[in-house]
């Protein structure tokens, strides 16, 4: 025994049509709004990335540092405007007039002496500058790149969220092309005469 959907009457499993109002039980589940949206549902089920989940959970922190003194505020800037200096050419080549002005010594000095001039006083003044311009150079090249991911993902998190908007928005309008196509069947069924009604006339 079933019951019908439209005046919820007892009917018999097989019948097609219902004894009390007469209505279509043929196709009336097919077309049940609900059961139209759960199918419509289940086609696709967005899984957002665990990233998201844990970042709505925890929030950002801020960084926290505590709050330095007169004298641990100097060391820092003193320390940064040193960093800045040693780490340029000009500085580079001043080191280099540096130590050219004791090659003269190092040279009579013979070999061995010349070898400890290149390695000691050379290499360590000169190329410490060189190599701090090399690393503030890639470290500039590295900001920038970071710089362009970021935008890039920012881009590409815009365009996910038009994609997003646009089938969402699609979704809409076929549920209600759907509901209203729900709505038609429904209102045909119930127009439709029960077989064995027809020609047939009060006495």
């Amino acid at each position: 025994m079933t019951a019908c959907p439209k005046c919820h009457a007892t009917t018999a499993a097989d019948a097609r049509f219902c004894a009390a109002c007469g209505a279509n039980l043929a196709e009336p589940r097919a077309h049940d709004p609900h059961r139209v949206q759960h199918a419509i549902s289940s086609i696709f089920a967005h899984i957002p990335h665990p990233h998201i989940r844990r970042r709505k959970e925890i929030a950002p922190q801020p960084l926290k540092t505590g709050t330095p003194g007169p004298i641990a505020r100097f060391n820092t800037f003193l320390g940064l405007k040193i960093t800045e200096g040693v780490g340029t050419m000009w500085c580079a080549y001043a080191f280099a007039a540096l130590a050219l002005v004791s090659l003269p010594e190092a040279i009579h000095g013979g070999t061995a002496t010349l070898i400890q001039w290149i390695a000691q006083t050379f290499i360590q003044l000169v190329l410490l500058s060189i190599i701090m311009v090399g690393q503030k150079i890639a470290g500039e090249a590295t900001d920038k790149r970071a710089i362009d991911t970021y935008n890039d993902a920012e881009a590409v998190l815009h365009e996910a969220l038009q994609i997003q908007a646009h089938l969402a928005a699609q979704d809409a309008f076929l549920q209600r092309l759907v509901n209203e196509l729900c709505e038609r069947n429904a209102a045909a069924a119930a127009a439709k005469t029960p077989p064995g009604t027809s020609g047939m006339h009060p006495a």
